[in-house]
């Protein structure tokens, strides 16, 4: 068993919305069916019993079946939340292609290779470590996902269909998309500036704003050395607290200092982390309030990590038997800390009288740290309902004075239940960012949902943060359409990004180059902060190789199949299999979205019954079957009525004269029609006014600006040039109709053909052009695309063969001499098809040719 191939789908793909790792599998004949190796089963299980039933979906099980099992177990057992696989044969014998949904990447593609290499083991009869892999996998899982904290927010924005992307490996995600994309760092929303967080991390500053505020704060000041500590000490009274004036998460913090000896030690403990400040110490009991906005959300109630005497174990083996409790683990990843066993809980230990190796009585108290911090091995305990106005009207009054949304306010006083000047207590600390596991997964009371307090913080009023998105795809006319409704939304006011196989565009201005028509760039529009729509071109190579770079669309357009393109390539060998895939966009239009789909073209039409959302169907004939049965249902429709684009639904209708739409020059270019027709679909069910789609419809020109390469029309001293991207039997054919509607004495023919698609495609590219030119222009492009050279040329001349009208056919080294040559043999009221290549490139020649007729290229 070899895999060949192996990629991650990070977005909805071709098998289904989950993300999954694609690997291509090859099997040797022995391979094709493990009934035929002997006791290969038997010993699979004795090695991973885990492992569920195999199965297969048609034909005998094979490795890549058992690949896909195992691969799925592995990352199920290590905890990840995956349920989807699926294995499919291809029409390679013996090759086959896996699919296994993951939850982190990383942690995918790790069980992948696992896999495989259990398998290989329990081939060989040689014995495999599942312990450790499992091990593995669950460390690799903890290291990649998301912290608690972070989780809680991506998981409130799920539950309310907002977007989100994961911008580093770290806690750094945006939340919705464009205009409306907001941006989280942990704990900490994008609109907290910077100036708070660093009043926050200064304690001695942070403490003289909130008595500005009437805030209650414990005495205290800076300090410099030991001396001036306990002097300090004096000063505002003893016991006290030692802490860095920068610092967090309870670091360098010791509470209820009594004596000098103590406060030594906790000064050196502060000094190695910054500054040192003295704190009078307040007593009661150690809380947390947690202010989002102006509101407080949760508070909890935090002890520090103590163990119980049972009157046998020793104080180590009692922090041993506590730290063996699942829910405690490093860091922050589970819902508790370990209990540190370090030098400053052996100095609280001798505090108390004890060693580690003391056996405390049988209920005795034993505590291993002063302060609660849970990053420390504190518990806490929920007491949201327990907090009085007052206490929770000052902890919003700490936020809003440091400047924080977020914002976790440290208190120390007996009760809550009691207003904090009643009690001398006061605010101890405030700080950004403040870990939220404490109330997403208290010790003990109701685990608060707070993450979805931040998320209805940053999207108000149950907004979803997102914009309206437009995926376009089909075999021909895609560009010209997307480019048709890029500017009918902006035709409305709204600042486009739009993807296309020219490149991307945001409001006007290009960003990016070349074939930007898959996932990343429809990806790098949607964090662009000026795009309030975008439209993207989605061909089927970024959905193959990645899936789409959205979740959902509000509408998705497909101009046509046909007889399909790129056929054979990526195992999509059929039209049918290229429908499967085209179809994947209209599989995730949102529930209130639209698929437009051409009705005359029969596989199109039957996506109406894949889309979650309603259909526009437009086709130039309102008698159509499958558009006459949708218009009489009452449902939307676009078609053509005597000169005019109609849309209709019901007894609503609205007219658009093709007179004044320039691209379809009055309707005489069909193709274009239909490009017309599905651009007002979507702009139709992408909510724009009819005065918009009106107005775009009438400033929108297909030149070399506009739409290049799109049925390019120029004049060269009388003759008419036309420069078009069609590559595939289908364009031939819109091009050939839509010639014939032009007057021409003579016409003549450019082109090549691209070497990635099959021979019979390619024959039959010139087959079309042999009947409807006179003179065909054979050139070799510049891409051979794995083909011999001279290859394809000797295809495009088999072709012409027997052909009905052409009688004069050139063969000619490189693109431009071939345009030269076609340039020079034209005559006044002759028609040339410039079937460009390199179409940047080939079009600014065109137009230097066509604008300087006496200027000649060697």
């Amino acid at each position: 068993m070899e895999l060949t191939r192996t990629r991650a789908l990070r977005g909805p793909n071709l098998w289904s919305r989950h993300t999954a790792i694609e690997t291509v599998v090859r099997c040797e004949d022995n391979e094709r069916a493990i009934s035929g190796l002997a006791g290969f089963e038997p010993r699979l299980r004795d090695q991973f019993p885990h492992l569920g039933a195999l199965r297969s979906t048609g034909g005998p099980l094979s490795l890549a079946h058992v690949l896909e099992a195992v691969t799925l177990t592995l990352q199920a057992q290590a905890g990840c939340p995956v349920t989807f696989s699926r294995t499919a044969a291809t029409v390679e014998r013996g090759v086959y292609q896996v699919v296994v949904q993951y939850s982190e990447e990383a942690v995918g593609r790790r069980a992948l290779a696992l896999a495989s290499e259990l398998i290989q083991a329990v081939l060989e009869r040689r014995a495999f470590d599942v312990t450790a892999a499992l091990a593995e996998l669950r460390e690799l899982d903890e290291d990649e996902r998301l912290g608690p904290s972070t989780g809680s927010i991506v998981n409130a924005a799920v539950a309310r269909g907002i977007p989100f992307r994961r911008l580093t490996t770290g806690s750094l995600v945006q939340f919705g998309w464009g205009s409306k994309a907001r941006r989280i760092q942990a704990a900490e929303v994008d609109r907290t500036s910077a100036v708070a967080e660093s009043i926050a991390q200064d304690k001695e500053l942070t403490k003289r704003l909130l008595q500005a505020a009437g805030v209650p704060v414990p005495m205290g000041r800076p300090v410099t050395d030991v001396d001036d500590a306990w002097a300090a000490a004096i000063e505002v009274g003893l016991p006290v607290v030692l802490k860095p004036r920068d610092g967090n998460q309870g670091k360098g913090v010791t509470v209820n200092v009594t004596t000098r000896k103590q406060l030594e030690a906790a000064y050196h403990t502060a000094a190695a982390i910054g500054d040192v400040l003295v704190e009078r110490f307040l007593p009661g009991r150690d809380y947390r309030l947690l202010v989002v906005g102006n509101r407080l959300i949760a508070a909890s109630r935090r002890d520090p990590p103590q163990v119980i005497g049972d009157g046998q174990h020793t104080v180590q083996q009692l922090v041993d038997i506590v730290n063996a409790d699942p829910r405690r683990g490093e860091g922050h990843a589970t819902s508790l800390t370990k209990i540190r066993f370090d030098d400053i809980a052996r100095a609280t230990l001798t505090a108390q009288g004890l060693q580690p190796d003391s056996v405390p009585d049988k209920g005795r108290r034993v505590v291993l740290r002063s302060n609660a911090n849970l990053s420390t091995g504190g518990t806490a305990t929920d007491v949201t309902d327990d907090v009085h106005p007052d206490v929770a009207a000052r902890a919003i009054a700490a936020a809003q004075m440091i400047g924080l949304d977020i914002c976790g306010v440290d208190v120390v006083c007996e009760t809550l239940l009691r207003p904090l000047e009643d009690q001398a207590g006061g605010v101890v600390e405030v700080n950004a960012a403040p870990g939220l596991r404490m109330h997403l997964s208290p010790s003990f009371g109701h685990a608060r949902d707070v993450g979805k307090a931040v998320i209805d913080d940053m999207f108000p009023n149950g907004g979803d943060g997102r914009i309206p998105v437009v995926a376009v795809t089909g075999t021909n006319g895609k560009t010209t359409t997307v480019r048709l409704i890029a500017h009918l939304i902006a035709a409305s006011g709204l600042r486009v990004g739009m993807t296309n196989t020219d490149g991307v565009y945001v409001n006007g201005r290009q960003t990016d180059s070349g074939d930007c028509s898959g996932p990343r760039s429809a990806r790098n529009v949607l964090m662009h902060p000026e795009v309030d729509a975008a439209v993207f071109e989605t061909a089927r190579g970024g959905v193959l190789r990645e899936g789409l770079g959205f979740d959902r669309c509000q509408v998705a357009v497909v101009t046509n199949v046909g007889a399909g393109d790129h056929l054979g390539l990526n195992y999509i060998t059929t039209v049918e299999d290229l429908a499967v895939l085209k179809r994947v966009i209209v599989q995730n239009v949102a529930e209130n979205g639209f698929a437009v789909l051409n009705a005359a073209d029969p596989i199109v039409a039957e996506m109406i019954h894949n889309c979650p959302g309603q259909v526009i169907y437009f086709a130039q004939d309102r008698a159509q079957p499958v558009m006459a049965t949708h218009r009489a249902q009452g449902r939307r429709v676009v078609y053509v009525d005597q000169g005019d684009v109609v849309v209709e639904q019901g007894e609503m209708a609205e007219r658009f004269a093709l007179s004044a739409i320039p691209i379809t020059r009055n309707g005489q270019i069909g193709f274009q029609v239909e490009n017309v027709m599905a651009a007002i679909g979507a702009a139709w069910g992408a909510g724009l006014s009819w005065d918009a789609i009106r107005r775009g419809l009438a400033t929108f020109h297909n030149d070399a600006h506009n739409a290049p390469g799109r049925f390019n029309v120029m004049d060269y001293r009388g003759a008419t040039v036309i420069a078009d991207y069609g590559h595939n039997p289908d364009a031939m054919r819109a091009l050939v109709q839509a010639v014939e509607a032009l007057p021409a004495q003579r016409r003549s023919v450019v082109i090549s053909g691209a070497g990635d698609r099959r021979d019979q495609d390619i024959r039959e590219q010139t087959q079309i052009l042999g009947a409807a030119f006179d003179e065909v222009i054979l050139y070799q492009d510049a891409c051979q695309r794995g083909r011999a050279d001279g290859e394809v040329i000797a295809l495009l001349r088999d072709g012409l063969k027997g052909a009905k009208r052409a009688r004069d056919v050139l063969e000619i080294q490189g693109e431009f001499k071939a345009i030269d040559t076609a340039l020079e043999r034209l005559q006044p009221g002759d028609l040339c098809l410039v079937l460009v290549d390199q179409v940047e490139a080939a079009l600014a020649h065109l137009q230097m040719r066509t604008q300087s007729p006496e200027v000649a290229v060697a």
